[in-house]
């Protein structure tokens, strides 16, 4: 579906997993995987989006799907300059697109190097002003946190393939770690157990369904555990079986990718100065990104940091929304 409108600034969200678009005045009109289809004889690419993500594991051997981004930074130059170049267009039509003023984020802990491929991946798609924004800090704004004050906030952004713990105060970040361990960690796990317990490969898909459906962190009322039937190909026999798996297994798989972003986050306390670290105490952390959504993180945080931890109200948008309100900044920086 295409949205074709009058705006030009458009916030971005340019993810691992995912990128949204936030359009000026429209909010966020696109929220699409990461992917690119391309003929691995020609470099041809023949999807983009949603598209993309509905072949992976289904296309013959000359298609491959990938991800031009890997940990947050850009992997496959071209595919991502495609990718963004294709995005633009569906929420800004190619008219409009030329004279687009753009904000996107990037991790914080990318080097210079990381920072001007997603610059010029951007320019070189054909689009004007360029303005790069922290993940944190954008997280932070889409978020609602009063980041101008001179008060402690911390916010702890769980994505595809970067976790970014920060703490910010007076528009600038403090204290930080950026982990290249998230939410694609947690569906390699899933697919690894898998097959060494039980024999059975499964693709990515499955593994995201599996951790989005029963993916939880912390044990709460045993009777009210789900479990899961999945299906994939024997690695014996090479017919296709279906098992079930529970969330307490889950649990168990997820539980290493967790307790390094448990310890990002302990990391990240303990280097903030103690004024600050004492308004994180009283204020809480808030989660944003799709890997806030893993139930009962926030309680596990408390259960181990002795601190209350929140979910955003729209942890997912947090980035995109946080990079469409930096936009009234772009002449001023």
């Amino acid at each position: 579906m295409r949205f074709f409108d009058t705006s030009s600034d458009i916030g971005i969200d340019l993810g691992t997993s995912n990128t949204l678009l936030y359009v000026k005045g429209k909010g966020i009109l696109l929220n699409e995987p990461s992917v690119v289809a391309v003929n691995s004889r020609t470099r041809k690419i023949l999807a983009i989006g949603s598209d993309a993500k509905s072949m992976i594991g289904r296309t013959p051997k000359d298609v491959t799907t990938i991800n031009p981004l890997k940990g947050g930074v850009i992997a496959d130059f071209d595919l991502a300059q495609e990718m963004i170049k294709k995005f633009i267009e569906k929420v800004s039509g190619k008219v409009v697109f030329k004279n687009s003023r753009i904000a996107i984020s990037h991790p914080s802990g990318v080097t210079d190097v990381e920072k001007r491929a997603i610059d010029a991946s951007i320019k070189q798609a054909g689009t004007g002003k360029v303005m790069l924004v922290e993940e944190p800090v954008a997280a932070a704004i889409g978020a609602g946190l009063p980041i101008n004050e001179p008060v402690g906030s911390m916010i702890v952004n769980i994505g595809g393939g970067t976790t970014e713990a920060a703490v910010i105060s007076l528009q600038g970040i403090v204290t930080n770690k950026t982990l290249r361990t998230a939410g694609d960690d947690i569906d390699n796990s899933i697919i690894e157990y898998v097959k060494k317990e039980y024999n059975l490969m499964i693709g990515e898909v499955t593994a995201e369904k599996v951790k989005i459906e029963i993916g939880s962190v912390f044990p709460e009322n045993d009777q009210d555990e789900k479990n899961i039937e999945i299906k994939g190909r024997d690695l014996i026999t090479g017919l296709p079986r279906a098992v079930i798996i529970t969330e307490g297994e889950i649990r168990q798989i997820i539980k290493g990718v967790v307790t390094l972003i448990i310890n990002a986050i302990k990391d990240t306390i303990e280097q903030t100065p103690p004024e600050l670290a004492a308004d994180v105490m009283e204020r809480g952390i808030m989660l944003s990104g799709g890997g806030a959504l893993l139930r009962g993180l926030d309680k596990l945080i408390y259960d181990e940091l002795h601190m209350s931890a929140y979910i955003a109200e729209n942890p997912i948008e947090c980035v995109a929304l946080g990079t469409g309100k930096c936009l009234d900044m772009i002449d001023k920086i």
